[in-house]
């Protein structure tokens, strides 16, 4: 074999169109044919914040999309830049696939972070400026007039002043703790007698508003709303938190800590414990990045830096307000004409006509039924639950919660159903990121009522999304089963795109009661009728089917992929991605997020095209087609084609089978291969561009599709 070179750079620069040589063949360890993972994560944040500068999008929405952006960033920063931090402190040689080193990786994040910080300033101040326009006001302090600041200083004495506690710094009392995404007043206070300056911070509160409300000037109508930072009015309020002292002058900051830690197995006696003890620990990790504002002094940026233990590339400078996922609280105020349309999702016309939540079970044994959210009610699911709580024919249900969220419909079922004598079961993953506190809660609260809960496994996360309800019909124990590929979350669901499907069929119950037992007790079972379950089948049969599409293709019969996923970065299978390309195997990939692919290679990857949607709904649905030959495969679930989902979780894939509904998700995946409003494709050096659309092509939004296609259902 001929070993082409492969001359890819690691880019993001949309302007830099990377060519290939093109060759016989290519070596498929060559780390030029993978995207770096963290700079493909940064380029699905930056088309994040592309839609924030969309004027196509509703004023609001597009304040929505900067306030996600500057969330996730901070996530982020505490996750993968944290990672790569600990990896440089530990001198890890380990390379990735796609060759850059923790440090290599660092110094790219650090510029392209950089550069986008600037176009999300710039994008701030247009969206302020057209909030005014638009009768939102995004006050400064300084701009508010005698009687507004009036009232507003007597809100600072009333509701912030009790909470806030001015630290000083001196060499009594050291530099206090800075808690992680917390804003801070960095203060500089003079004593009059002596002259002499001094040093102290304020936690700005987060329990109260960030943006606070204020009375609307003498001609506004109800369309106005006027707000001022809750920081900016601390800052103006301090002569109140230092009595006799001069205010020399005061900046805002903000920290970001690591709050990727580990769990070590031998810390606890069980794994709440442990998880417990990590929770806590992360309010500790170290710094990994100090924002400032533009005009926050050198002086000032050096006492952070070494009381923070950061180095000048750790900080980062910003025009705007910092954090700006406060921005968030304005999707509350009442201006439906600045937002997206409001939408009820469809009821399931299946579902429809059932006058008693038990016939869900009659409705089920006649055919199975697929729900595609948030188009698609997730109610049934709850009622499911509900049914199953109540009727005296159920005799037992299982169920694995990954992020069950706050005041969760589908938990009170399971308490009900405990409480009603039926037997629960519940694995609760209580290594959810950032879920962790609310998972133990509910575990707590399910152990209280009766459910055997079980916490996981210490080494995997369970990451399976599926619930089996065992029922005494009158002809047999029926085991009726939902399987999905998101949460059970009812307020996620409203936002989420995702897949779910509810059978009765023996075989899908027999694997869901083997799966469960694995999950609660001991089993060494590593094969199933119909699931592919990772960490111990899903991985060797996944990888078989492509096979069998790449063996289609060299008979030279019709061979197609069409994946849709949240992230592609396994090595392995990016590299049987390239070997179907070469085979002819036609591939189709729709990616949400991450993916270390390189379409459009000469030889290698032209047969290989991967789009990406970001739009009012979140992607999240994952569909894996095989062709087949003319008999089609189709399987959803919770995977997704990384490392961590394939060796490291518990996954589970599903077939779809019934004709009905491998039509449904045809349909779904026809629209969304067609979108070219919200969709970008990816080139060969990482970087994406607008779908091309052609003058005579129709415009195709394929979120919208769905809604129309449910409103005229």
């Amino acid at each position: 074999m001929s070993l082409q070179p492969a001359i890819v750079a690691q880019t993001t620069d949309p302007t830099k169109q990377t060519v290939l040589s093109p060759g016989t063949a290519y070596d498929l360890d060559d780390p030029a044919l993978f995207i770096n993972r963290e700079l493909s994560l940064l380029e699905f944040n930056w088309r994040v914040l592309e839609e924030a500068q969309k004027e196509r999008h509703p004023l609001l929405e597009r304040v929505k999309f900067l306030a996600i952006y500057s969330s996730n960033m901070d996530e982020f920063f505490m996750i993968r830049v944290a990672g790569l931090m600990q990896q440089v402190a530990a001198g890890v040689n380990t390379i990735p696939s796609d060759g850059l080193t923790p440090t290599e990786q660092l110094r790219a994040i650090q510029k392209k972070v950089r550069t986008n910080l600037k176009v999300m300033n710039r994008c701030f101040a247009e969206l302020r400026a057209k909030l005014t326009d638009a009768g939102i006001f995004l006050h400064s302090y300084k701009e508010l007039g005698r009687s507004q600041q009036e009232a507003i200083n007597e809100y600072f004495k009333r509701e912030i002043f009790p909470v806030l506690t001015p630290l000083a710094v001196d060499p009594g009392r050291p530099f206090p703790h800075i808690s992680s995404l917390s804003l801070n007043l960095a203060v500089i206070v003079r004593d009059p007698g002596s002259g002499q300056q001094h040093f102290a911070r304020i936690k700005v509160p987060n329990a109260l508003p960030r943006l606070i409300p204020i009375k609307r000037a003498r001609g506004d109508n109800r369309r106005v709303f006027r707000f001022v930072w809750l920081e900016d009015l601390i800052a103006n309020n301090l002569t109140e938190l230092f009595p006799g002292y001069e205010i020399v002058e005061s900046h805002h900051f903000r920290i970001t800590r690591n709050a990727d830690l580990e769990i070590e197995a031998n810390e606890a006696s069980d794994l709440l414990e442990a998880i417990e003890a990590t929770v806590r620990r992360r309010r500790f990790g170290f710094v990994v990045r100090l924002t400032v504002g533009k005009n926050t002094p050198e002086h000032i940026r050096q006492l952070l830096a070494k009381n923070l233990s950061v180095s000048p590339d750790e900080i980062f400078e910003s025009e705007s307000p910092l954090g700006l996922s406060g921005l968030m609280s304005l999707l509350n105020i009442d201006r439906p004409d600045l937002k997206d349309p409001p939408y009820v999702p469809s009821l399931h016309p299946r579902l429809r006509k059932l006058s008693r939540r038990e016939e869900i079970f009659d409705a089920i044994r006649e055919k199975d039924i697929l729900l595609y959210h948030p188009y698609d009610s997730f109610l049934p699911v709850v009622d499911l639950l509900k049914a199953a709580a109540h009727d005296p024919k159920v005799i037992a249900i299982k169920q694995t919660l990954y992020r069950a969220g706050t005041n969760s419909p589908v938990v009170e079922a399971l308490l009900e159903a405990s409480e009603n004598g039926k037997q629960v079961s519940a694995l609760v993953e209580l290594k959810a990121r950032f879920d962790e506190e609310s998972n133990i809660g509910w575990a707590k609260a399910l152990e209280r009522e009766g459910v055997h809960v079980v916490y996981g496994f210490m080494s995997l996360k369970t990451h399976s999304k599926i619930c089996l309800i065992v029922r005494r019909d009158e002809d047999t124990i029926r085991r009726y089963v939902h399987l999905g590929t998101g949460n059970y979350n009812a307020s996620t669901a409203k936002i989420y795109s995702d897949l779910g499907l509810m059978t009765c069929k023996p075989e899908f119950g027999a694997d869901a009661s083997d799966l469960f037992n694995a999950l609660t007790g001991y089993s060494k079972k590593d094969s199933y009728n119909k699931f592919l379950v990772a960490p111990d089948s899903l991985r060797k049969n996944f990888a078989a089917l492509i096979e069998r599409e790449i063996k289609w293709a060299k008979k030279g019969k019709p061979a197609k992929l069409i994946f849709k996923m949240n992230a592609l970065i396994d090595p392995r299978f990016i590299q049987q991605l390239y070997q179907a390309s070469m085979a002819g195997v036609q591939i189709e990939l729709l990616v949400r997020s991450l993916c270390g692919l390189r379409p459009g290679i000469p030889n290698l990857s032209e047969n290989i095209r991967v789009t990406s949607v970001v739009g009012r709904f979140l992607e999240h649905t994952r569909i894996y087609y095989f062709q087949n030959g003319g008999a089609p495969d189709f399987y959803i679930g919770s995977a997704d084609l990384m490392q961590r989902n394939l060796d490291r979780r518990i996954e589970t894939l599903f077939p779809i089978e019934e004709p009905e509904l491998q039509q449904e998700l045809m349909d779904i995946l026809e629209v969304s291969t067609k979108d070219n409003v919200n969709a970008r494709l990816l080139r060969a050096d990482g970087s994406y561009i607008p779908v091309p659309r052609g003058e005579k092509e129709p415009v195709i939004d394929s979120q919208f599709e769905f809604i129309k296609r449910r409103q005229n259902r």
